[in-house]
Order: structure tokens, then sequence, then C-alpha cells
């Protein structure tokens, strides 16, 4: 599978690295990444306030139709469940 492409801000307490050290704990970083960012586990994490209906949806397939939509709806919310 391809790495996608992203921008990394790691902040470091040990100077001592060097650049390849540096490379590969941020190419290590990037699978962790890519292994947990799938739209499972967004769905597992995240849940859809639709105020209109006065719903709370949770079920992964209705929130992977609404994350597909190319503009939510007026006061439907994507909510971090932490």
């Amino acid at each position: 599978m391809k790495t996608p492409n992203r921008d990394l801000l790691v902040l470091m307490k040990d100077e001592g690295l060097d650049k390849d050290a540096m490379e590969n704990e941020l190419a290590q970083l990037n699978e962790l990444l890519v292994y947990f960012e799938t739209m499972d586990n967004f769905c597992a994490a995240h849940e859809v306030f639709d105020l209109n209906k006065y719903k709370i949806i949770r079920k992964a397939e209705k929130i992977q139709q609404i994350i597909n939509l190319p503009e939510l709806r007026s006061f439907v919310f994507i909510c971090n469940k932490n």
C-alpha cells in the first residue's frame, strides 16, 4: 500500500538522533498511522449529530454515507466520541 504524503510535526527531546535515525522514526510513525487511519476506525471513534431529525447516528454505514457527501446539510455535525 502506498503511504500518503503528509506533513508531520514531531517533537523529540533526544537531540542525539542523526538524520537516518530520525527518518527511520518517521517511517515507523507513518506506517502506524496508515494502519490506524481506516474508515472502520474513524467510524468507531465518531458519531453524527443530526439536529434536523433529532438523531444521533452511530452505525458505521450511515456515518460513511454522510462523510462521503460533498457537503454536510445544515445542523449535521460529525463529533469525536472523546
